[in-house]
């Protein structure tokens, strides 16, 4: 009798190990699942959407309207230049971007609000022009910049770090004024 029970608690405890190995290779495959999804769909530039593709066929260009200034400034404070900005801050006008442009001034650009700060990456397909873009944390501080940037290329630019803003400036405008990461940016609203 003793020995029934202790083949029964054996086989008990084997069940238990198994179902509880079980469960952690189950939930270690879905942590595993959701990085690479995540990590994929970070990097990923969205879609294309319905207004994109008509602007595409029709070849329309899109011309800068100022909504904004920003100062980009030393991490201690100092003004090193100022743009005029194009505000998106929305799913569209983040989608659209600077794509379609075909002439933009060297003291125009483009403030990308996202709603959350979080890893970004950021291309150049349908992008006429050569762009600065510039990652910028919460904490308004350039975070990564990409100088210079290629027009049409598909190639993902990840900001490496968390960031809230994204700045886009005509190529070259970085090294004009000797902006770099660790500087800051301060903007405001028209």
């Amino acid at each position: 009798m003793n020995k029934q029970k202790t083949k029964k608690n054996k086989s008990n405890e084997r069940k238990k190990n198994l179902f509880v190995q079980i469960t952690v290779v189950i939930v270690l495959l879905g942590f595993v699942v959701y990085f690479v999804l995540s990590n994929f769909i970070l990097n990923k530039p969205a879609a294309t959407n319905s207004d994109l593709e008509k602007a595409m066929k029709n070849k329309m260009t899109y011309t800068f309207q100022k909504e904004g200034e920003l100062v980009f400034t030393s991490n201690n404070g100092d003004t090193i230049s100022k743009i005029e900005i194009e505000i998106a801050d929305d799913d569209q006008q983040r989608e659209l971007g600077l794509m379609m442009r075909r002439n933009m001034k060297e003291d125009n650009g483009m403030l990308f609000i996202f709603p959350f700060e979080t890893l970004q990456a950021f291309w150049m397909k349908n992008t006429i022009l050569p762009l600065d873009i510039i990652y910028v944390n919460s904490q308004n501080e350039i975070v990564k910049i990409y100088k210079n940037t290629v027009p049409y290329s598909e190639i993902s630019l990840p900001s490496g770090k968390p960031s809230l803003y994204v700045v886009e400036v005509s190529a070259g405008y970085t090294d004009k004024y000797g902006i770099k990461e660790g500087d800051k940016i301060v903007w405001k609203r028209e």
